[in-house]
């Protein structure tokens, strides 16, 4: 089969929103190249060598690339990616250079790209996200290994956004808690829940891309016990209590949900949030005070910040 490689050159804060937008396009996976990678301190877990050409890489901004089936449909699906992204400053998204080019590539060189972008890594204490088609030996008994395949959608879940919430997870889910997992994309978050010790986990997304990938990964780490995957826009409509909310999106979409995440917590029960830019801290901090929230926990990784606010 031949495949066409979509390049949005672009800035780290549109990131998150293109990628979705790409997953939603029908992208058989997505690669990110970003020159913070080639100065990246990266600690020897493995015993691997990372070798990174910095040819690949921007001197500027990020570069997303996404691989489309060769169909007649392919220049309508670029049309809309093209659309749908520069439709992204309305959300106040900075887009960079917003530089789009077309190439293509055949199935064995787009499977061989994947492969060489992911390895297992070690992202807290206990968690380490491999990728289905490598072979891992825990280091540890109580390691909890998530694994992942890249091709499903939605990355390996190892984005600063996405490490901030699974670090906030392993310090805050106890056993025997419910988590609502908002947004849940590739299903990780709610995967770790489980394996934390949850005793139940609702993973909800409005994209059935979503809905159907986190169902998979779900299946894939035997955890379809305790988590359930559903359709649904943001926290309409959910009337269970929980004790632990998280939500790894943008700050504007954070927003619009505070309020109902404070009336479905318990009390002393946390709201776990990231996918904010370092410009969105005050107004996500701002608005959950505003809903009642008392904030316990500002974390930075690289350019984006996770919030993690108590239910007094």
């Amino acid at each position: 089969m031949k495949w066409s490689e979509i390049s949005i050159h672009t800035t780290h804060e549109a990131v998150e929103a293109i990628s979705n937008i790409l997953h939603e396009a029908g992208a058989g996976g997505v690669v990110i190249e970003d020159p913070y990678d080639l100065v990246k301190e990266r600690d020897d877990w493995y015993g691997e060598i990372v070798e990174l050409n910095p040819d690949d890489y921007p001197e500027e901004g990020v570069i997303i690339k996404a691989y489309l089936p060769v169909n007649s449909f392919l220049g309508e699906t670029v049309e809309q990616i093209k659309q749908a992204i520069n439709n992204l400053w309305l959300y106040d998204i900075d887009l960079g250079k917003n530089k789009i080019t077309l190439s293509e590539v055949n199935e064995e060189e787009w499977a061989t790209a994947w492969k060489k972008h992911y390895h297992p890594v070690k992202v807290s204490e206990k968690f380490t996200i491999v990728p289905t088609w490598e072979t891992y030996e825990p280091a540890s008994s109580d390691e909890l290994i998530i694994e992942m395949d890249p091709g499903m959608a939605f990355g390996t879940g190892t984005h600063p956004t996405t490490v901030m919430c699974l670090q906030a997870l392993e310090k805050y889910v106890r056993p025997g808690d419910h988590v609502i997992d908002v947004g849940t994309g590739s299903g990780i978050l709610s995967i770790a829940a489980a394996m934390l010790g949850a005793r139940s986990v609702r993973a909800l997304d409005l994209d059935p891309v979503a809905v159907d990938s986190a169902r998979l990964n779900v299946k894939l780490n035997k955890v379809q016990h305790v988590v359930t995957v559903s359709q649904n826009n943001l926290l309409d409509h959910i009337e269970e209590p929980a004790d632990v909310i998280v939500a790894n999106i943008l700050a504007e979409i954070i927003l619009r949900f505070t309020g109902d995440a404070y009336r479905l917590l318990k009390p002393g029960g946390r709201f776990i949030t990231s996918g904010i830019i370092q410009a969105k801290k005050q107004d996500v901090k701002d608005g959950l005070l505003a809903a009642g929230f008392a904030i316990e926990e500002i974390n930075v990784m690289e350019d984006w910040v996770a919030v993690v606010a108590l239910k007094p």
